[in-house]
C-alpha cells in the first residue's frame, strides 16, 4: 500500500500552541459591522451590541486569540476616535476598504468586551504608518495601567475602572506595503523606537510583535532579526493562497476549473517552504527559538462574489477552502517550535471566513468545521509521525496526496488529522501506533468532512450542505488501522 503512517506515541516533538488557531477581525466590509457588532438597539439578539449567534458559534471552536483592528486599517486607525460616548465619536472614511464611513462605534471597549465574552486573548495591532509614538504609548497606558494617570482616568470615565489584561501587541502592520511602503532598514529603526514606549505596567507583560515579511521577502526577515531581533517577542509573516494573479484576477471562489483546485492545493502547501526558510534565517539570530513566527494573516483570497462591493472582500467558502485550512494546520503543527500563533483572515464575512451573515441569518462555512474538528490539537503534545504517501497528479505535476499530523492531549487521547487533497480519488491508508499504544487494542472514533463536488458550499437556503459526519471507514487488521479516505476530505481520528 502506498499510503502508510506510523505514529510514535512515545516521541514528543513539542507543544502545539493553542494560538495557532487564532483569528483576525478587521474593520473591513461586513466583518465587524453586521458580522460581529450590530449595536444594542438591533432586533438581532445581542449582548451589549455583539450578536449572540456569531458569539456562540465562535465560542464552540474555542477561539484562543483575536487580532484587531487590522490589517491595513490598523495603520489609519486612531484609537482615541473609538472611545467615549458613541454618539460623539469621530466619523472617518475607511480609505482602504470600500471608501465607506466608519462611525467608530466598535472601539477598544467593545473589542475587549468581545474578547471577554469569547474568553480569548486580545491581540491589538498599533498604528505605525500614520500614528505617533505618543499615540501608541498612550493606548497601551489606557488599556493596561492600574494607577493614577490621565489615560487610566479617561478609561474609568468611559466605563472601565479596572485595566484590562493585554498580552499581544503588534507594532505596525505590513509596513512594507499599506503600512507605509517602508524599506526594512527604516522599519527596523522605527520598530526599535516605537516598541520602547510600548511599556509593561504593573504585572501586565506584553508580547511585542514586529511587522514581518510578505511571502518570500527573506531579506526583510534578515534585516529585522539582525537589527531588532532582541527587542521583539514575535515576527509576523503574511501569505495568502491565491490560485490566480493578485492584480489581474485571483480566481472565483465557486466557479473554478480542475486546474485551479490543483493550483490552490499546491500554493497552500507552499506555506511549508516559507516557514522553513524564514525560520532558518531566524535561527541564525535566535537559535533558542525565543522569537515566535506569527503568521497573522493567512487563508484563501479569491475574487469577490459578483455584485458585491469589491472593497468588502466577500467570498464564498467551499470544501476547497476546508482542505486549505487542514493543510495549513498540519504544516503549522509540524513547525510548532517556531510558529507560536497564526490568525486566519478573516473571522466573519471577509476572505476565508468562519461565518457568513445576511441580516439576522447566519451560516457556518466548511472552514469553520475544520477549525471545530482540529480544536482537539490546541495545547496538545505533537507526536512524531513517519509517513509515506502516494501522489496526487494533475497534468503531469505531482503533489503528496495526503498530509497528516498527530497529537496527544492531557488525558492521553491521541488525535490524528488527515487531508486527502485529490479531488477525484480516495486514499486507502495503513496506520500503526507505536510506543506503548497498540493499534489492535485501540478504541477509535472519527469525524469526516467531504463533499460530492469541488465547489460544494453552504448557503442560507442550504446551510448544512457541507458539514461533518461520523467517520466509520476504519478497521483494525494485524495491529494496524486500515482507513479509506474519500476524495477531497478532512478526517480527524480520536484514539483511546
Amino acid at each position: 500500500m502506498a499510503n502508510q503512517v506510523i505514529i510514535n506515541t512515545d516521541i514528543v516533538k513539542g507543544k502545539i500552541n493553542r494560538n495557532i488557531y487564532g483569528h483576525f477581525a478587521e474593520h473591513l466590509g461586513r466583518c465587524i459591522y453586521e458580522g460581529i457588532w450590530v449595536g444594542e438597539d438591533s432586533l438581532i439578539p445581542n449582548t451589549q451590541g455583539i450578536r449572540n449567534d456569531v458569539l456562540e458559534a465562535l465560542k464552540r471552536i474555542k477561539v484562543p486569540v483575536l487580532r484587531w483592528p487590522g490589517g491595513c486599517f490598523a495603520d489609519e486607525y486612531h484609537w482615541k476616535d473609538g472611545v467615549g460616548p458613541r454618539e460623539g465619536r469621530k466619523r472617518m472614511v475607511n480609505t482602504h476598504w470600500g471608501g465607506v464611513v466608519e462611525n467608530n462605534h466598535f472601539g477598544t471597549h467593545e473589542f475587549m468586551l468581545l474578547c471577554e465574552l469569547l474568553e480569548c486573548e486580545p491581540y491589538i495591532c498599533g498604528n505605525v504608518g500614520s500614528g505617533t509614538v505618543q499615540e501608541m504609548s498612550e493606548w497601551v497606558e489606557y488599556m493596561t495601567f492600574d494607577g493614577e494617570s490621565p489615560m487610566a482616568a479617561w478609561r474609568a470615565q468611559n466605563g472601565s475602572e479596572q485595566p484590562w489584561k493585554l498580552k499581544y501587541f503588534g507594532v505596525g502592520n505590513e509596513n512594507w506595503g499599506c503600512g507605509g511602503n517602508m524599506r526594512p532598514e527604516y522599519y527596523a529603526d522605527l520598530y526599535r523606537r516605537y516598541q520602547t514606549y510600548v511599556r509593561n505596567y504593573g504585572d501586565n507583560k506584553l508580547y511585542k510583535i514586529a511587522g514581518g515579511a510578505n511571502v518570500d521577502d527573506y531579506n526583510w526577515t534578515e534585516v529585522l532579526m539582525k537589527h531588532a531581533g532582541w527587542l521583539m517577542d514575535g515576527l509576523s509573516l503574511h501569505y495568502y493562497t491565491i490560485p490566480g494573479d493578485f492584480w489581474l484576477g485571483k480566481g472565483s471562489a465557486l466557479d473554478f476549473p480542475e486546474d485551479e483546485w490543483f493550483i490552490t492545493m499546491k500554493k497552500a502547501l507552499h506555506m511549508d517552504e516559507l516557514i522553513t526558510k524564514h525560520s532558518t534565517i531566524m535561527d541564525k539570530y535566535d537559535p533558542d527559538k525565543r522569537v515566535g513566527l506569527i503568521i497573522d494573516e493567512w487563508g484563501t483570497w479569491f475574487d469577490v462574489e459578483p455584485g458585491t462591493n469589491p472593497g468588502f472582500l466577500y467570498q464564498q467558502n467551499t470544501i476547497r477552502d476546508a482542505l486549505v485550512a487542514g493543510l495549513h494546520f498540519n504544516i503549522f503543527h509540524n513547525h510548532c517550535d517556531r510558529v507560536h500563533m497564526t490568525n486566519i483572515a478573516q473571522t466573519v464575512n471577509v476572505l476565508q471566513a468562519m461565518i457568513l451573515t445576511e441580516g439576522e441569518k447566519m451560516i457556518l462555512t466548511p472552514t469553520y468545521h475544520v477549525f471545530d474538528m482540529y480544536k482537539v490539537h490546541q495545547d496538545a503534545e505533537r507526536l512524531a509521525v513517519d509517513s509515506s504517501f502516494g501522489s496526487y497528479e494533475y497534468n503531469g505535476e505531482k503533489l503528496p496526496q495526503v498530509t497528516v499530523s498527530a497529537s496527544r492531549n492531557d488525558s492521553g487521547k491521541v488525535h490524528i488529522s488527515l487531508c486527502n487533497i485529490d479531488h477525484q480519488n480516495g486514499a486507502e491508508l495503513s496506520l500503526e501506533l507505536r510506543g506503548g499504544a497498540r493499534s489492535s487494542e485501540a478504541k477509535v472514533s472519527g469525524t469526516l468532512l467531504t463533499a460530492a463536488s469541488m465547489n460544494a458550499h453552504n448557503t442560507f437556503e442550504r446551510p448544512d450542505a457541507v458539514k461533518p459526519v461520523d467517520f466509520s471507514d476504519v478497521t483494525i487488521q494485524a495491529d494496524r488501522l486500515q482507513l479509506k479516505l474519500p476524495p477531497m476530505s478532512v478526517v480527524t481520528l480520536t484514539v483511546e
